[in-house]
């Protein structure tokens, strides 16, 4: 949103969200962005209950009502993201004359995604493997990511409080099930902190044990021990501080890796249908990072590689690896693509092929 109206401060911009979801909460009570909400919420078709039947009733219900409120909105090219959601809209969307397009953040696209795809104008790729998933509609734009622009690393480690010859490891799982990686800290937390300084985002659930294990440490690894039970203002510096980072290996994840040219421990989040496995697989088949899969991680596994890793001759040709692989313009990429969508031009990513 911020990269279109960094491009054309006068667009007039409109969110549309699902029955179910935060979208009501997070965009809908802002009040600065007109909201409309459809009846479809994402289908959990393994539940063997009501809603099996009800939400595919919902996804059809749900084509009219985006038919009327596009009719209300009028508005010029529309931007999704795939998931259900997305199926009525794009389906109101063609039988209305107005172009679409969907990103697919995932190397392997969820099936929603695929579904969507087919009456899409345009599909925006994170990953070049995911091109043959939709052969001569799509382009690789990167994952859309916050911005690293005027963060300096001396700064961001000073904010943490990191000297010249620290190192610093970066530890946080997002949203996907910390439990995994809070053990694996947990466990070799001393072997760590001998050689690491840690920042170690432990989500809610993890934040009392990680008070409770740095209680137990001497104070000379103590104050090495930098718990945070989440670090949502800081998170770019501390991308830009680190110097190696552990984590789950969704889009945002393995983008923001990326971008900032770090080097990473990647562990997949083992379930929701191996997307990230995929993700993980592309970085580390590029020489990106190192991925460990989520039922191989053990304290003595963590501890291992990272005493690996400490040796900045091992882990700085990983860092140029996912710097290479990196694409911070993504929001920008697809912002232009959409403005072009919606005033009728040329695309900027058939552009692109020509030139190639």
């Amino acid at each position: 949103m911020q990269a279109l109206r960094d491009a054309r401060p006068d667009l007039e911009l409109s969110y549309l969200g699902g029955a179910r979801g935060l979208e009501g909460r997070l965009v809908g009570a802002r009040g600065d962005l007109p909201y409309d909400q459809l009846l479809v919420r994402s289908l959990r078709t393994a539940a063997r209950d009501v809603h099996l039947v009800l939400d595919p009733m919902r996804v059809g219900l749900s084509v009219p009502q985006a038919w009327w409120l596009l009719g209300r909105r009028r508005p010029a090219a529309i931007f999704t993201t795939g998931g259900y959601l997305a199926l009525p809209l794009t389906l109101a969307a063609r039988a209305r004359g107005i172009p679409t397009l969907v990103w697919e953040g995932n190397v392997i696209p969820g099936r929603s995604t695929r579904a969507v795809a087919r009456v899409a104008t345009r599909i925006a790729v994170s990953f070049p493997p995911t091109l043959d998933a939709f052969p001569g509609r799509s382009f690789v734009s990167g994952t859309p990511i916050r911005s690293f622009g005027g963060i300096a690393r001396e700064a961001a480690r000073e904010r943490f409080g990191i000297a010249p010859d620290d190192r610093l490891l970066l530890v946080f799982g997002g949203s996907q099930a910390v439990t995994t990686l809070n053990s694996a800290v947990f466990g070799s937390l001393n072997r760590l902190l001998d050689r690491w300084r840690l920042l170690h985002v432990t989500g809610e659930s993890g934040m009392g044990a990680a008070l409770v294990a740095r209680e137990q440490l001497p104070a000379s690894l103590a104050e090495r021990y930098q718990p945070q039970q989440f670090l949502t203002d800081g998170m770019a510096d501390a991308l830009v501080a680190a110097d190696l980072v552990v984590g789950r290996a969704g889009s945002s994840t393995c983008a923001e890796v990326s971008a900032v040219g770090v080097a990473s421990i990647l562990v997949p989040y083992p379930h929701a249908g191996s997307h990230q496995r995929a993700n993980a697989a592309w970085l580390g088949d590029h020489g990106a990072a190192l991925v460990i899969a989520d039922q191989e991680l053990s304290a003595d596994r963590l501890a291992s590689e990272a005493e690996r890793l400490r040796d900045d001759a091992m882990r700085e040709p990983m860092a140029e690896a996912a710097h290479r692989l990196g694409r911070p313009d993504a929001a920008r990429v697809i912002a232009k693509e959409l403005l072009a969508l919606a005033d009728g031009r040329p695309l900027p990513s058939l552009a692109d092929e020509a030139a190639a």
